[in-house]
């Protein structure tokens, strides 16, 4: 059973996965021991996973799409062209006006325009309508940061990769992983999470924490969605949210221990006064979720540009 506690310090690990135990300590006013304790059961019951996240855009991935179809016949077979698809992060059976919605992380506009043409011949798709991200502004689960142009050489792939296994991989254990001085991998790994190439983060386990409650939301705003996007991403139980254009302005997720607390969540969105149209839908049956940093760790990099996630 998690305590409040628990929740405190899966948050901090969420923020930043490889804070010192004596930093989540004074965080939560617990010994250090105790704390260690708390996180290596949480990882050990399966309630958290440690782990390394690539920002989308070291994998090519800078163009986030979310896209609603509405389909002709059962939902289950597009669900199983949608999983097999690398371009797609997302799929979903929903309640709701689209009985299906899938989110893609492809190189450029030009990409996603190939991606849904495809997406939109699949059996038993009769429409697609399509929300191109500007911005993605929050992402509970992969972390939002920018990406600085960093060169990187195979031992910092080597050190990504381990990291995607085990985020809390100590910097001795690293440095034997890849034969450098523990002083030497720690300068790489801090210069990978300094640079936004990886965030090392929690990732929760929804059903191990009461919390498996979800569904997706798209707003239309009656100004600008900027400001609006920033309300909303400090909206409890928002845990994703993108801005941009398309059907919608906004496209998020919310996600809450119970039916109370979706309504809680949905309420307070609807509550923002630059809120025009909030339409909902919720998830059925999930046949694919991916992080967005999720994949082989590419050798060697490519040029890229700093890109906010």
């Amino acid at each position: 059973m998690l305590d409040a506690v628990d929740v405190a310090l899966m948050r901090a690990l969420q923020g930043d996965g490889r804070a010192t135990y004596q930093a989540l300590a004074d965080g939560v006013g617990l010994s250090r021991t105790a704390v260690r304790a708390r996180v290596r059961r949480l990882v050990s019951v399966g309630a958290i996973r440690i782990v390394g996240v690539l920002h989308a855009g070291v994998l090519g991935r800078e163009v986030f799409g979310h896209i609603s179809f509405t389909v002709s016949g059962p939902v289950g077979p597009l669900l199983a062209e949608l999983a097999e698809r690398e371009a797609v992060v997302f799929a979903a059976q929903t309640a709701g006006r689209f009985p299906a919605v899938a989110q893609v992380r492809v190189r450029d506009d030009e990409a996603l325009a190939e991606e849904t043409a495809v997406l939109r011949a699949l059996p038993g798709v009769t429409g697609a309508e399509v929300f191109r991200a500007g911005t993605v502004v929050k992402d509970a689960d992969s972390g939002v940061r920018e990406l600085r142009d960093t060169p990187l050489d195979p031992l910092d792939w080597r050190l990504v990769r381990h990291l995607q296994r085990d985020g809390r991989a100590s910097y001795a254990e690293l440095a034997r992983s890849v034969g450098l001085s523990q002083a030497a991998a720690r300068s790489r790994v801090v210069r990978l999470i300094e640079s936004g190439v990886v965030h090392v983060t929690a990732v929760v386990e929804r059903s191990a924490v009461g919390a498996d409650e979800r569904l997706g939301f798209g707003v239309r705003c009656r100004g600008g969605s900027a400001a609006l996007a920033s309300r909303l991403a400090g909206v409890a139980g928002v845990s994703f949210l993108a801005a941009g254009f398309g059907r919608y302005d906004l496209v998020g997720a919310v996600a809450a221990a119970d039916r109370s607390g979706l309504v809680d969540a949905v309420e307070a969105v609807r509550s923002c006064p630059d809120v025009g149209i909030l339409e909902t839908w919720e998830h059925l049956r999930v046949a694919k979720e991916r992080l967005r940093g999720d994949g082989s760790a590419p050798a060697p990099p490519r040029e890229r540009k700093g890109v906010a996630a």
